[in-house]
């Protein structure tokens, strides 16, 4: 059908654009003149499709039409038109000329609000119901015939604003390129206007838009919010003129706290606290409390509500009082319980009515990709005290994608004065915050409730991870994922679960003693986490440090910052309170040096190379003796004895190392095998080696994607070039596959002997180290496995149950797998011996990581 498109503004584009979209032929477009040079956007697209614009000022002059205005139109040969958005007089010499006719867009359902204000008097009248009308132009003031109309609910808080970007704009495209095909298929109905129920009301000008002060609260509120900024509701105050713009409706009537402010005719002086100005009509009371409080003479600001003898049913009760009259509010009985005082409670209910305690709602600048058949939106800025935030200096750096070397984009870079204040919000959140008072069990709920949100959003969590640290997705969605959600639910359990005890002790006779011990939180808490897990090992130990009751600054690595961002959006969906979770990308050197040197951090939880956690043992020392725990390396041994089931062990051994790419903490450094089997097993390696597929890891047949950056790439090559140099047997791989991207070969060397470098130092790559030892040695080859500074973790595989028991006896490291490897569980402690650190991940032991023991000793 060809279409002339009659209107402007963003909604006219949008009609516009749908339109085409449909297969329609858009014959031309009459949009407004510019303004200041500046072009309407309707104009501005249908120009860039060539589609010929015409911007007049006027279509008619002395009540006749301009005949060349209509010369114009009429060469078009339109058979309908279009005014999606139309504030300009359009005669009916041009209304009537297309075979169709016109129709038009009018936001209000007619025949109520005719006339140009139909959004502001919807407002003001306190409509229940709004929405749109498209109607059949005719010489008449929106009276035509109705083709459609669609309605919505007017939320009690709603403004001109919302309403049309909730409902009227989106749902208003949609309803004229609804119309248009229904008259394209002759479907199309007229239905008479009714003139009963028929409203008209003029335009809002500022003479007119003074605040009315006798009346109730709630039609105040209505022409508050139903004015727009200009001309704006207003009155008199303080000798000058004020005008008010938005409002929220508290149709409890309680008084808030604050500065009276006279205001000439108000029926009470309006109060001006530090959430806004509050306004009162005629109408206001002060009833719940005292209803639940009849012994209470006068409610004062200091009324305290226990004090006065309400107790927990009755927190019940007022909480489902407030609920009914201030129709939609969140409140929960925890809430009296954190605010017990009439003052405190009234500023609760005032922060929450304006939206000020809504935690999960923050503005956040996204980045989006269409990619792995979803659109992913990830947070690239810092997340401090619940907003995403630039770092000082606008200072970001380049995230890439390792499949292809690609930046996916620029996220900010954490300085010095961000880490202050990360932690300046997050001690504010310990010591003040409502985290600190809500219950164990509530804290465990709002942790559950952030493990629903991380299992909602997986599959793109999983996309990210697999976009930014090279995991294959299906692993990611399985591991790095899945088991970041386990940890948070186990975690979650633990809360209402950490308990101390009662210890007899010497009785100072002739009196008694009870001495008891408390688990306390330490505080505020610095997490620094790798580059191979993300998401898993901030799970790790934020689970852990949440659920013991701390707040927490988080620095992802600089390579791998975008899962521990998206973490951070969901932290605010799940209500977790502002400045719990702080996370601050960047370098370790800048941001983890002064996490380690911070007079306010009262721990760290580190997982990296043990070069690095011996400089932050050190800084935790010098700085405030803070607590610490470490991950470090890893150079984990697996004893693969001839009695083994060797199907198994190939399988195993094969994930011992490959896994993640090899990218993994306790990957098998180096892989022992008895001399009888030595021969056999490396044949069966290789051969499973060569039927890996290396490629993209979004692909589901992926089994080996990317290593996670450019720098680890090239280490990974020098590493293989020594083992080379130094006589070891490369048997195969050893060198970047040959694609864009950061993909390196699955590499196996045998022929090891203990005193090479790569018998010794560990790759964290894809890189199988295979030595032999000699049939029935099982002392000597203890002896070997334990000859390192490293103690992460070992494996053995034997039929052997009596020599499984003696070797997982004898290891040196803080996991033993037997018959089986990399089989970690959330509820299995997971830490290292020796140079591969101290302290607990996962498990009960975890939580010990993050909490203080108090003893307190009574006499009585």
């Amino acid at each position: 059908m060809k279409i002339a498109v009659i209107g402007q503004s963003l909604f006219g584009q949008e009609v516009y654009c749908h339109l085409r979209k449909e297969g329609h032929e858009v014959v031309g477009v009459f949009t407004v003149p510019d303004k200041d040079g500046k072009a309407d956007p309707l104009g501005l697209e249908a120009e860039k499709d060539g589609v010929p614009v015409f911007k007049y000022s006027r279509w008619r002059a002395k009540g006749q039409a301009l005949p060349d205005v209509v010369a114009k139109y009429q060469a078009l040969g339109a058979e309908l038109n279009v005014l999606p958005f139309c504030s300009q007089f359009i005669p009916m010499e041009i209304i009537s000329a297309p075979r169709h006719g016109s129709i038009i867009y009018h936001p209000s359902l007619l025949p109520r609000h005719r006339g140009a204000s139909a959004i502001n008097w919807t407002l003001i009248h306190g409509d229940k119901k709004g929405g749109f009308s498209i109607f059949w132009a005719d010489d008449g003031l929106d009276t035509g015939d109705l083709l459609l109309q669609k309605e919505c609910e007017v939320l009690p808080d709603d403004t001109v604003s919302t309403l049309y970007n909730r409902f009227l704009f989106p749902e208003g495209i949609k309803g004229m390129v609804q119309a248009v095909r229904l008259i394209a298929e002759g479907k199309a109905p007229r239905l008479p206007q009714p003139e009963e129920g028929a409203t008209y009301e003029g335009i809002q000008k500022k003479e007119t838009a003074k605040i009315n002060w006798d009346q109730p609260a709630e039609a105040i509120h209505n022409w508050i919010r139903g004015n727009d900024k200009v001309p704006g509701a207003w009155t008199e105050a303080c000798e000058q003129k004020l005008t008010f713009f938005n409002s929220t409706l508290n149709t409890s009537g309680l008084v808030p706290e604050g500065d009276a402010l006279p205001i000439p005719g108000a029926h009470r002086p309006g109060v001006v606290t530090k959430a806004g100005l509050i306004l009162f009509g005629n109408d206001d009371k002060m009833s719940v409390w005292q209803r639940i409080l009849p012994k209470v003479l006068e409610v004062e600001d200091s009324t305290d509500f226990f004090k006065s003898g309400a107790a927990s049913v009755d927190v019940v009760r007022l909480v489902e009082e407030v609920k009914e009259l201030c129709d939609g509010l969140e409140l929960e009985n925890e809430d009296v319980y954190m605010a017990s005082t009439f003052g405190d409670f009234i500023q609760l209910l005032v922060r929450k009515l304006r939206g000020d305690d809504e935690e999960g709602e923050c503005s956040i600048d996204y980045v989006e990709m269409a990619v792995n058949k979803r659109t992913v939106r990830m947070p690239h800025q810092l997340f401090i005290g619940g907003e995403f935030v630039d770092a000082e200096g606008a200072k970001t750096s380049e995230t890439i994608n390792p499949t292809d070397g690609s930046v996916i984009c620029q996220v900010s870079l954490a300085q010095v004065t961000d880490v202050d204040k990360a932690v300046a919000a997050a001690k504010d959140a310990f010591e003040n915050g409502r985290w600190g008072k809500i219950s164990a069990r509530d804290r465990g709920r709002l942790m559950y409730r952030l493990a629903d949100l991380m299992e909602q959003h997986q599959e793109e969590l999983a996309t990210i991870e697999a976009l930014d640290a090279g995991a294959v997705y299906t692993l990611a969605l399985k591991t790095h994922v899945g088991m970041s959600i386990q940890t948070f639910r186990y975690f979650a359990g633990w809360c209402d679960k950490i308990q101390g005890s009662t210890i007899p002790i010497n009785q100072a006779r002739p009196n008694r003693n009870l001495t008891l011990t408390r688990k306390e939180p330490v505080g505020v808490c610095g997490i620094i986490i790798p580059w191979n897990y993300p998401l898993m090992m901030l799970s790790w130990k934020t689970a852990a440090c949440l659920a013991a009751g701390n707040t927490v600054v988080i620095k992802p690595a600089q390579v791998t910052p975008l899962t521990a961002l998206k973490f951070a959006e969901l932290t605010l969906k799940a209500g977790i309170p502002k400045g719990v979770v702080n996370v601050l990308p960047g370098s370790g050197s800048l941001v983890g040096q002064r996490l380690s040197d911070h007079p306010d951090v009262r721990k760290i939880g580190f997982t990296g190379s043990t070069e690095v956690g011996k400089h932050i043992m050190k800084s935790c020392a010098i700085s405030n003796v803070k607590k610490v725990s470490l991950e470090l390396g890893g150079k984990s041994p697996l004893i693969i004895f001839a009695d083994c089931d060797l199907n198994k062990a190939v399988q195993m051994g094969m994930s011992s190392v490959f896994f993640n790419k090899g990218e993994n903490c306790i990957a098998a450094g180096r892989l022992f095998v008895e001399d009888s089997i030595h021969d056999e097993f490396v044949r069966r390696v290789v051969e499973e080696v060569r039927k890996m597929k290396v490629g993209n890891p979004l692909d589901r047949d992926t089994d080996h994607g990317p290593q996670n950056h450019h720098a680890h790439l090239v280490k990974l090559m020098e590493y293989c070039q020594h083992g080379v140099k130094e006589g070891a047997t490369l048997v195969c791989g050893g060198n970047q596959v040959p694609r864009p991207g950061f993909f390196f070969e699955p590499t196996v060397f045998t022929d090891v002997e203990d005193h090479m470098f790569i018998a010794k130092e560990e790759s964290f790559g894809p890189v199988m180290i295979i030595s032999r030892f000699a049939d029935g040695d099982l002392d000597a080859v203890l002896s070997r496995a334990n000859a390192t500074e490293f103690g992460l973790a070992s494996g053995v595989f034997t039929r052997d149950i009596n020599k499984a028991l003696y070797v997982s006896d004898k290891l040196q490291a803080g996991t033993v797998f037997v018959n089986t490897y990399n089989k970690t569980d959330v509820a299995a402690p997971f830490g290292g011996f020796k140079q591969s650190g101290f302290g607990k991940d996962l498990g009960e032991a975890a939580l010990n990581e993050y909490l203080r023991v108090k003893t307190v000793t009574f006499e009585y």
